[in-house]
């Protein structure tokens, strides 16, 4: 029983705002409710496959609890639900225990993995999609000392992590990336996946390209936002030669840059997308952050009065997009906890879908709960709300959960969630000692209380 939610109450008009069904612009398939489950953070990533640190061609294949975790959200009457990153090369990932798709590691029980989560996901009528993404200079240092990206701008120390020294990505380089992530597309929809999505937010290798922060370049890969979006371009391109089928979807994330000093800009993110529906894709979810300045979650952070009032994060940076937008369908992730301020958002046409990250692993039905009536928002988190770090572990601990089977923690419980803090810091100590030694562990603490 959860002790305390957002939202007093939710109205009929909301419940059956937020029910009804969107069509894919140019798949024409169809999402059952506006609600997407969505990968807002590095912590929803699941950590779960397998993690061997000698040798690469056994990480990254899906265990039977991953199965088990799609299959619970799979229940919650969520319109799309995204994957956590599933990682195009085995060494550049954005954390020990992601999900892989490599073709030169491709085996017949990785690939089957990869099917039943498809089909866990689909099995009441949601629509699966394929996260894809390469971690580019965002690999922890203790998984690959020695980076790539899109330039060799250093990361700094950020969210206890160090990393490497990237090298800047030479033309053939980027062109195998562009062929990995069709190969992990094709296999996306071999396994029964609706679509994928390009990861291209949150500091990874496409944000890398994306933002001027990240990309210094001088040939046709950097230097003004075409050139710089051109990496997206060309995967978009080589997933639809890959998969020919007009009915799989494709979709991408990109960076939010409302309180950012540099990055991607309103009217470069304009361009983007309309550049990106002229390549038919379906969606872009539009989100925010990155590991050197994660806005919706930093220390620092204080919203304008318009964002509380709207709780999302990053509407007012999709305000500037979306009326621009004749057919991709957008959505907004960050920050949404009340079913009110998530049906307000798409009366004000700041969005048409609703993205959830956190609340789908403290709630794996919340859409359902909501489209019913029985909840009026999320489950209501008094861990500390600057410190995304803990925010962050403690929905890989409920995805764990939820994954196991056990009855998910109540982070609106204050002794829990003390608790909770308590034992996930004892279990990072050990992993650093353990790391001492040589010894790379992966995942988050099992937590069941």
């Amino acid at each position: 029983m959860v002790l305390a939610r957002y939202g007093e109450s939710v109205s009929q008009q909301d419940a059956k705002l937020l029910g009804e069904s969107i069509t894919m612009p140019f798949s024409g398939k169809v999402a059952k409710s506006r609600f997407f489950k969505a990968v807002s953070t590095a912590a929803l990533t699941e950590r779960m496959s397998s993690w061997d640190q000698p040798d690469p061609s056994k990480r990254g294949v899906p265990p039977e609890r991953l199965v088990r975790l799609y299959e619970e959200w799979g229940k919650g009457d969520w319109g799309i639900i995204a994957t956590g990153n599933v990682m195009v090369h085995p060494e550049h990932l954005e954390a020990a225990g992601n999900a892989i798709l490599y073709a030169p590691h491709e085996t017949p029980e990785r690939i089957e993995q990869f099917r039943k989560i498809a089909t866990a996901g689909k099995a009441h009528g949601s629509l699966m999609v394929m996260q894809l993404s390469h971690a580019g200079r965002q690999v922890p240092l203790f998984v690959n000392a020695h980076p790539v990206g899109a330039s060799d701008i250093q990361l700094g120390y950020s969210m206890g992590k160090e990393f490497g020294k990237p090298r800047a990505l030479t033309v053939p380089e980027i062109k195998e990336i562009v062929n990995q992530f069709a190969y992990a597309a094709d296999i996306a929809h071999r396994t029964g996946f609706d679509g994928v999505q390009m990861h291209g937010a949150h500091g990874y290798l496409i944000a890398q390209f994306l933002s001027a922060v990240t990309n210094n370049r001088t040939d046709e890969y950097g230097g003004s936002s075409q050139k710089s979006a051109r990496f997206l371009k060309e995967i978009v391109l080589a997933i639809r030669e890959k998969v020919p089928d007009p009915t799989f979807m494709i979709g991408v994330k990109i960076n939010s840059a409302e309180f950012q000093s540099a990055g991607i800009k309103p009217a470069d993110a304009v361009e983007l997308c309309l550049e990106l529906e002229a390549l038919n894709l379906d969606f872009v979810e539009l989100s925010g952050g990155n590991y050197e300045k994660w806005i919706a979650f930093d220390q620092d952070y204080t919203p304008r009065d318009s964002t509380k009032r709207r709780e999302a994060f990053f509407t007012e940076f999709s305000e500037a997009i979306v009326p621009h937008l004749t057919k991709i369908i957008p959505y907004v992730t960050g920050g949404f906890r009340s079913a009110a301020g998530m049906a307000d958002a798409v009366r004000a046409g700041s969005c048409a879908g609703i993205g959830l990250g956190r609340p789908a692993t403290s709630d794996p039905y919340l859409p359902k709960e909501i489209i019913s009536g029985e909840v009026s928002g999320a489950t209501l988190s008094r861990l500390p709300p600057g410190d995304f770090w803990a925010q962050g572990e403690a929905s890989g601990s409920q995805e764990e959960s939820i994954a196991r089977g056990f009855p998910v923690f109540d982070l609106s419980d204050p002794e829990v969630a003390a608790n909770y803090l308590k034992r996930t810091t004892e279990f990072h100590h050990q992993m650093e000692l353990d790391f001492k030694k040589g010894i790379v562990g992966a995942g988050f603490v099992v937590f069941n209380e």
